[in-house]
């Protein structure tokens, strides 16, 4: 949100970045005021050079807003289940698992018998979709006019956290620190789940290693089904510079989004391969032979949906993260009646 609050601001003083990485989301709206220079003419000039067919389909769904090109994915990502396995095994649980609610859920109650939480989650937006996805729910309408989030698959979520929630088998933080707490939690070793960003995946190993616990790393539970939400940053060419920056801005964005840097970057933070080439390539094949926790968010994306990029989703976003959080802290609100008021706030925003 700072990021995007600076370009606003230096796109409005006539001084915006040539090139700026953008939270996927947020395209939309960019896109739509103007301040993004379209890049389908880019594309097809230098399509043998680009080979845009190679970047992973799962991901493109963000890059096109009313089916133009606008950015190109980089910095990519997916929540995945990031698992204490030393835990699991000394509680005598399957360390493949939980691969559904219904097991998360028994997990965690053998957990709290041996005094640990079976997660610590934040009420993320994120998280969130990827849950409503997993019950075969959508978070809006096809025409993005209106709230989707308030039909049972929309609210099967809050009731599975908030009934979790009150038995003590999952923790839910709130306020600023929530997200620090739950990766507090999981690496004190007091929670045996979190979810995270794919992002990362090189920092856990190492919190891992440095608590001396085993961590594996396993697609989202499902519910009906997969699903998960795909997230992060796209670059992005401002439209108010200069052809010629325009066309240096292009050359850098071709770069960064190569075969070789999407590997380098995945090896090395944990972000997804954008390329599917970078994927096949042999390089990556012996890396995820080696660490097999990097390539589990390459397989999710097989269940990946793109996010709503709607211009008042980041708002809509922030409705539904209050709905939640109050139907989970008032035992006296139920979780249908709290989205019902989050989609009637939700509904004047869309249809303007």
């Amino acid at each position: 949100d700072d990021l995007h609050a600076k370009v606003q601001a230096a796109f409005a003083a006539g001084d915006a970045p040539a090139v700026t990485d953008l939270e996927i989301a947020s395209t939309g709206v960019f896109a739509r005021s103007g301040m993004l220079e379209e890049l389908t003419t880019y594309a097809e000039r230098d399509k043998d050079q680009l080979q845009i067919d190679d970047f992973n389909p799962g991901l493109m769904g963000n890059a096109y807003v009313d089916g133009k090109l606008y950015g190109l994915p980089f910095m990519r990502s997916t929540p995945i289940l990031y698992k204490n396995v030393t835990m699991l095994k000394d509680a005598g649980l399957d360390p493949a698992g939980p691969k559904t609610w219904d097991e998360l859920e028994q997990y965690s109650r053998v957990l709290k018998e041996k005094g640990k939480v079976g997660m610590t989650v934040p009420i993320d937006i994120w998280f969130y979709e990827g849950l409503v996805a997993q019950s075969g729910g959508q978070m809006l309408s096809e025409d993005g006019k209106s709230a989707a989030f308030n039909s049972p698959e929309g609210v099967a979520p809050v009731e599975f956290w908030k009934k979790l929630s009150s038995e003590g088998l999952i923790k839910i933080p709130m306020g600023d620190e929530a997200g620090p707490t739950a990766d507090k939690d999981w690496s004190n070793q007091l929670s045996a789940f979190k979810f995270a960003s794919t992002a990362g995946v090189t920092g856990s190993l190492e919190i891992a290693k440095g608590n001396g616990f085993e961590m594996e790393t396993s697609f989202m539970p499902s519910n009906v089904s997969y699903g998960v939400p795909t997230g992060g940053c796209q670059l992005v060419i401002t439209s108010k510079s200069s052809d010629e920056e325009k066309q240096a801005a292009w050359e850098f964005l071709k770069w960064m989004t190569s075969k070789e840097n999407t590997i380098y970057q995945h090896k090395h933070v944990g972000y997804l391969p954008t390329r599917l080439s970078a994927v096949e390539s042999d390089e990556l094949k012996a890396h995820f032979a080696e660490f097999p926790q990097f390539k589990v968010a390459v397989d999710q994306l097989e269940f990946a949906r793109p996010r709503p990029m709607e211009n008042a989703y980041p708002e809509v976003a922030k409705i539904i993260k209050e709905a939640i959080e109050k139907a989970i802290l008032d035992p006296k609100v139920s979780p249908q009646d709290s989205l019902n008021q989050a989609a009637e706030k939700a509904n004047k925003l869309l249809s303007k």
